[in-house]
């Protein structure tokens, strides 16, 4: 029997052992997965608190790859009867015939309206931008004629995109740049739009532009059926019942029902190589001891700098480039409190007629906040006492060792809380009922510093003939889930037809159309 290590137990690590242990092959595997953490789904996790659920910086389940469909409605089946809120609101929701009545079942996945908006001045725009007249009313004539006239001049001055502030530009005009994407893209990165590669935008805004959302806002007015869904424009989704983190603790269970190891605290210190470049044994730390394993093949999804940072005899080149790749950390605080004071002005119904956002985007120069979730909305099953209390998710970005990172949990907690005052969303501190704090190393794999040369590093990597790359973090980029699931399902092929050419595993999410489209 031959050994495969996963390294990382989120969404594509999980996956690699699911697939390799459930695939028709002439040699059995056994499959070990090692995990750091003491749970599963890596920022996919689901952190319960109190009886209150927290979503790692939201995660909407939607994809038109038929593989990952079936893959997740086997896991959890899509919900056949209303979930509570539905039913008590008298919503409308997508129902599978059959499946799963999410009020007496837990394995189920529910259908969830998409809202997602930013926070400008006060006011709530829609994102992406839609043409409305709320927009223009938000707005004011002055700004909405400014933004007119930049968006025209950024077609006729095509600029080269030499940087995401060239990418945004051309796609929505200067004007609407500047109030937007500038400051939102350089809080959530650390770093100005004019310093940030273009391919990021070319993978987390497919399609989106002026032109996208003119040609959205018609294709709706005149009800045409079959129209090509862009990445940012997609109005439902799919939702684990008790958040992402659930997905995966089942997928968890499943593998070790096939037989599947998995070694949650184990921190992967050294990757060891022979004279041919072929990794032989992995040593993982756990609970202070290090554990050597040995290996016939090994799928990383952890990151790039650690994985080349362990392995022995790296040439110079690969081994700066990878110490070099940049990553963005994460912070969030759950604030639990009995109210908050936005105003639903959307018709759309909800619970104590809350703002039905899932997640708003802060674009608010006077604080530091990135985003906020509004656990509420993703699932009623999140909240503890959802009839009385509102469950928010505020979200920072930063980098690991900076001021943010190292304030303690009650510094930062505060702070968190003395923004929702800044922003209006609550009156004063003492209207908060609890809180927790949770942080990510290394949540967004980031493109720029010796992001440039990335093609010389993967180049190096798929030497090594045993080593499958896969996953946001395995292959430094900012992958969706249904993303990180593909290089997953391409490498256990890959694995299995004997070849060595990795390039379909590194080809997801390079094409111009995204996976949410289909094909």
């Amino acid at each position: 029997m031959k050994r495969a290590l996963i390294l990382g137990g989120g969404p594509a690590g999980l996956t690699a052992a699911y697939e390799l242990l459930t695939a028709k092959k002439d040699e059995e595997y056994e499959v070990i997965v090692l995990e750091e953490s003491d749970r599963l789904g890596g920022i996919s996790k689901t952190v319960e608190y109190h009886g209150n659920r927290m979503d790692m910086g939201g995660h909407r389940f939607f994809t038109k790859v038929p593989e990952v469909n079936a893959w997740w409605d086997r896991m959890l089946p899509r919900q056949g009867a209303p979930a509570w809120d539905d039913k008590t609101l008298s919503r409308s929701v997508t129902l599978d015939k059959g499946g799963p009545d999410p009020e007496k079942d837990d394995r189920v996945m529910l259908r969830r309206r998409r809202v997602s908006r930013i926070f400008f001045n006060s006011r709530f725009f829609d994102y992406p931008i839609s043409l409305k007249a709320e927009t223009f009313r938000n707005m004011g004539f002055a700004t909405t004629m400014a933004v007119g006239f930049s968006y025209i001049k950024s077609i006729i001055f095509k600029r080269k995109e030499r940087s995401l502030e060239d990418f945004y530009i051309n796609r929505f005009g200067k004007k609407l740049y500047s109030m937007f994407f500038e400051h939102y893209t350089e809080n959530l990165w650390g770093r100005h739009p004019s310093q940030i590669d273009p391919s990021w935008g070319a993978q987390r805004v497919k399609g989106v532009s002026i032109m996208a959302v003119l040609k959205n806002a018609l294709e709706k007015q005149f009800g045409k059926k079959n129209r090509k869904i862009e990445t940012s424009l997609i109005e439902e989704f799919s939702y684990p019942k008790l958040g992402p983190g659930q997905l995966w603790e089942v997928t968890g269970e499943e593998i070790k029902k096939l037989g599947g190891r998995i070694l949650m605290e184990s921190r992967v210190v050294g990757i060891r190589k022979n004279a041919e470049n072929h990794i032989t044994h992995v040593i993982y730390e756990q609970a202070g001891k290090q554990v050597e394993l040995s290996c016939d093949c090994c799928f990383s999804s952890i990151p790039i700098k650690d994985l080349v940072g362990g392995m022995n005899d790296v040439p110079e080149d690969p081994a700066r480039i990878a110490a070099g790749l940049p990553y963005r950390d994460y912070m969030t605080v759950g604030v639990l409190v009995p109210r908050i004071n936005l105003k639903n002005t959307t018709g759309m119904k909800t619970i104590s007629n809350i703002v039905p956002d899932n997640w708003v985007y802060v674009h608010d120069r006077s604080v530091e906040m990135g985003r906020f979730q509004i656990y509420n909305n993703w699932s009623p099953y999140l909240i503890k006492d959802i009839e009385h209390t509102v469950w928010l998710g505020l979200e920072y970005f930063c980098n690991e060792g900076d001021r943010l990172w190292n304030m303690d949990d009650e510094s930062f907690a505060k702070l968190g809380i003395r923004e929702m005052v800044t922003l209006g969303l609550i009156d004063k501190p003492g209207d908060v009922l609890d809180h927790h704090v949770e942080r990510v190393k290394k949540a967004y794999p980031a493109y720029f510093d010796t992001y440039d040369e990335i093609d010389k590093l993967i180049a190096y990597l798929n030497s090594i003939d045993n080593l499958y790359c896969i996953g946001r973090n395995g292959q430094h980029r900012y992958n969706n889930i249904d993303h990180s699931m593909c290089t997953s399902f391409e490498a256990v092929k890959t694995l299995l037809s004997g070849s060595r050419d990795r390039s379909s595993i590194w080809s997801v999410n390079t094409e111009k159309e995204y996976h949410e489209e289909g094909k």
